[in-house]
C-alpha cells in the first residue's frame, strides 16, 4: 500500500495569555490575589503601586499606548518637579512632637501612648501572657518553682512532653516506661509520683488520663459544697448515664431527687473538660471582604471594598524610556503589555465581583431585612442568566469571595442553596429551613424536647413539606444533638 497525504480541517479553541490571566485572577481569593500581584511587582519593572492616586483607573494607564508628544513630556516634567517640591517641603516639616511648639502635644501626650492609661497598670499582662505562652512552658515554669530532686524533676519534664494539646496524658504509663533507657532503672511508681505532681499544677485537671479523671480532679480541688459529693459520684461512676441524659436511671442508682441532680449537673457542666486548650496556639484567620453591603436611601447596595482593591499603574520612568526608543526593547515591550493586561484584568475582576454581588443582594434583599428565615432559593444559573455570564464564571466569582453586611461577613456561596417545595407550589430555601429548625429547638421545653418527627410535622403545618430524615440532616448540620441528648431536668 502506497503512503498518501490527506488534508483535514479542524477548529479548536485557544485561550490567549490575557484571558488565561483573567480567569486565574478571578478564581483567586483576595489574599492569593495580593500574593500574585506582589510577584508581578517584583518581576515586572513596568508595574508599580499607585498609592498616591487612589482614584486613578486603567484608562489613565493607557496614555503610554501611543508615542508621547513634546508637550506631553513637558507637562509630565512639570508635574514631577511639583511633586518633588512637595516632598521636599514635607521633609522639612517637623515630624516629632518635640519639634512642634504646640501645647496639644504635651497636654494630650497620654493619648498617644496607651490612651491615658497608667504606666503601672498591668491589667492586660496576664491576658498577653496567656495568649503567647504554651502549655509546656506554663507547666515548666511551675516545675521550676517546685522543690524536687533532679531525678524527679527529669521525670516530670518527661511526662509534660507527653501531654497532648488538651492537657491529657493519652499514653499509658507502662508504655511510656518502656521508652525510657533501662540503665536508669526507673520504676512505674516513680512515674506515678511524677504524674501526681503534674496533676497538682495549674490549670486544674491537667495530666488526667480520661475525662472522668479530669473532672474528678477539678471537683476535688474545689471548696467543699453541698453538691460536690453527688457530682463526684456521678463523674467517677455514672458519667455515661449523664452523657446519655438518662436522668431516670441516675435517680435510681444515686438515690437523689431531681433538685439535687439538677444542682450536681450544673456543677459538672461548669467544669472544663479540656484544661490545656486555653494554651493552644491557634492561628487567627483574618478575612478581607471583597465587597461591602449597605442600605442607602432604602435600597441595599454593594460597594467594592477599597482595602481589597489593589491600585496599580504603569511606571512612568520606564514607559518614557521605552517611548523614546525608535525600535523599542523587546523585553520591556513585553513587560509593558503584561502590566497593561494585569491592570485591566484586576479592574475587570472587581467589576465582575461587584456585578455578581449586586445581583445576589437584589435577589436576597429579604435576608438583609429579616435574617436567615427569609432566605430565598437561589442557584448559580439564575445569576448567570441575569448578568449574561457563564455559570462557571459565577462559580469562580463566588468561591472564596466575602461580603461584609450588617448581619456579618458571609461567603458569596452562602447565598446559594437547594430548595424544598411547599404546599402552595412555591419553594423554600434550605438555609431558611435550617433557621426555622434552630428557632423551634431554641424555644422548646427542655423537659420535653422536640423530636425530628415533631419538627417535621410543625414545618408541615407551616406549608413546608420536609421528611424526618431531611430534618435530621439539617439538625446535624447545625451541630444540634438529638432529642435524647437535649433533655434536661
Amino acid at each position: 500500500m502506497k503512503p498518501a497525504l490527506q488534508l483535514k480541517l479542524s477548529q479548536h479553541l485557544a485561550l490567549t495569555p490575557q484571558l488565561q490571566q483573567s480567569i486565574k485572577l478571578l478564581q483567586l481569593s483576595t489574599v492569593e490575589m495580593q500574593q500574585e500581584i506582589e510577584r508581578y511587582l517584583l518581576e515586572n519593572p513596568m508595574l508599580e503601586r499607585d498609592d498616591d492616586h487612589a482614584t486613578e483607573t486603567f484608562s489613565a494607564a493607557q496614555q503610554f499606548d501611543a508615542p508621547q508628544t513634546t508637550e506631553g513630556v513637558r507637562e509630565q516634567k512639570v508635574e514631577r518637579e511639583e511633586r518633588d517640591a512637595r516632598e521636599e517641603r514635607d521633609q522639612d516639616a517637623p515630624t516629632a512632637p518635640a519639634d512642634v511648639d504646640d501645647d496639644r502635644w504635651t497636654s494630650d501626650a497620654g493619648t498617644f501612648t496607651g490612651a491615658g492609661r497608667d504606666e503601672d497598670d498591668d491589667s492586660d499582662a496576664q491576658d498577653i501572657h496567656a495568649g503567647t505562652i504554651s502549655l509546656r512552658d506554663h507547666l515548666g515554669w511551675q516545675l521550676g518553682m517546685t522543690q524536687l530532686t533532679e531525678r524527679d524533676r527529669a521525670l516530670v519534664r518527661f511526662l509534660i512532653e507527653a501531654l497532648d494539646d488538651d492537657g491529657y496524658l493519652s499514653t499509658p504509663l507502662p508504655e511510656l516506661l518502656e521508652t525510657l533507657p533501662p540503665e536508669f532503672e526507673i520504676e512505674l511508681e516513680e512515674l506515678e509520683i511524677a504524674l501526681h505532681h503534674i496533676q497538682h499544677f495549674d490549670p486544674t485537671g491537667i495530666g488526667a488520663r480520661s475525662p472522668q479523671e479530669c473532672l474528678a480532679l477539678q471537683l476535688k480541688a474545689m471548696e467543699p459544697c453541698y453538691d460536690q459529693p453527688l457530682a463526684l459520684l456521678i463523674v467517677e461512676k455514672h458519667l455515661e448515664l449523664l452523657a446519655a441524659r438518662d436522668f431516670a436511671k441516675l435517680r435510681r442508682v444515686t438515690g437523689a431527687d431531681d433538685e439535687d441532680l439538677k444542682a450536681a449537673h450544673a456543677l459538672i457542666t461548669s467544669l472544663n473538660p479540656r484544661p490545656g486548650a486555653d494554651f493552644a496556639q491557634i492561628e487567627a484567620r483574618y478575612i478581607t471582604p471583597d465587597v461591602i453591603v449597605k442600605k442607602l436611601k432604602g435600597k441595599w447596595t454593594a460597594y467594592t471594598n477599597p482595602d481589597a482593591y489593589p491600585r496599580l499603574r504603569i511606571n512612568r520612568l520606564y514607559a518614557e524610556i521605552l517611548a523614546r526608543q525608535r525600535r523599542g526593547n523587546g523585553n520591556l515591550t513585553g513587560q509593558l503589555q503584561e502590566a497593561r493586561w494585569l491592570i485591566k484584568n484586576v479592574q475587570q475582576r472587581f467589576e465582575t465581583i461587584h456585578r455578581v454581588t449586586q445581583a445576589i443582594v437584589d435577589r436576597q434583599r429579604q435576608f438583609f431585612e429579616h435574617g436567615e428565615v427569609a432566605m430565598r432559593p437561589l442557584v448559580l444559573r439564575e445569576i448567570a442568566d441575569i448578568l449574561g455570564l457563564h455559570e462557571s464564571t459565577v462559580s469562580r466569582v463566588t468561591s472564596q469571595k466575602y461580603m461584609a453586611t450588617p448581619r456579618g461577613i458571609f461567603e458569596l456561596k452562602y447565598f446559594f442553596g437547594s430548595h424544598v417545595a411547599t404546599d402552595t407550589g412555591g419553594a423554600c430555601s434550605a438555609t431558611a429551613i435550617r433557621a426555622l429548625i434552630k428557632q423551634l429547638i431554641g424555644a422548646e421545653d427542655g423537659k420535653k424536647p422536640l423530636s425530628d418527627s415533631q419538627l417535621s410535622e410543625i414545618l408541615g403545618q407551616q406549608g413546608i413539606v420536609v421528611a424526618r430524615r431531611t430534618v435530621a440532616k439539617y439538625r446535624e448540620s447545625l451541630n444540634i444533638p438529638p432529642v435524647n441528648l437535649r433533655k434536661t431536668l
